[in-house]
């Protein structure tokens, strides 16, 4: 008779484990989930106030930038021999600024690509709940 209340006991400890590890793991993902749309979203808005001030001081740098175009263009012109036409001024600058551009283009698209966009908390976290999960696993089969 005692034995038959130790399986009884047993099953019942087995079934309110099982029933916890459920309700525990499903709290856990539910969690996680949020943790990766909070860390999103800070990351977001992180890179959203960045492009934002990168944008206003490209329109800047863009406009004094023409300014100075336009005078190497007369400067070279009045450097050149006066037979040429000025069209010539205008094509040498604006060559060396697309080759410059170019260069500049290939920099940060090597930047853009190195950037680590991945929710790095997030990642360690669910790393920690399998190792977690696996523990509670080898757990419960040593005590049934």
């Amino acid at each position: 008779m005692d034995e038959e209340n130790r399986n009884r006991t047993g099953s019942a400890s087995l079934g309110s484990l099982l029933s916890s590890l459920t309700h525990e793991v499903t709290s856990l993902v539910r969690k996680e989930i949020e943790l990766a749309k909070a860390e999103m979203g800070e990351k977001g808005s992180q890179a959203a106030s960045g492009v934002g001030s990168i944008a206003a001081a490209g329109a800047i740098l863009l406009s004094g930038f023409l300014v100075l175009l336009a005078a190497a263009v007369f400067g070279l012109n009045t450097v050149l021999p006066p037979e040429t036409t000025p069209w010539l001024s205008a094509l040498i600058v604006g060559g060396v600024v697309v080759i410059i551009g170019f260069i500049m283009l290939q920099s940060g698209r090597k930047k853009l690509k190195a950037q680590n966009l991945m929710p790095n908390r997030t990642m360690a976290s669910f790393r920690n709940d399998k190792e977690l999960a696996n523990q509670h696993e080898q757990r419960a089969k040593e005590q049934v």
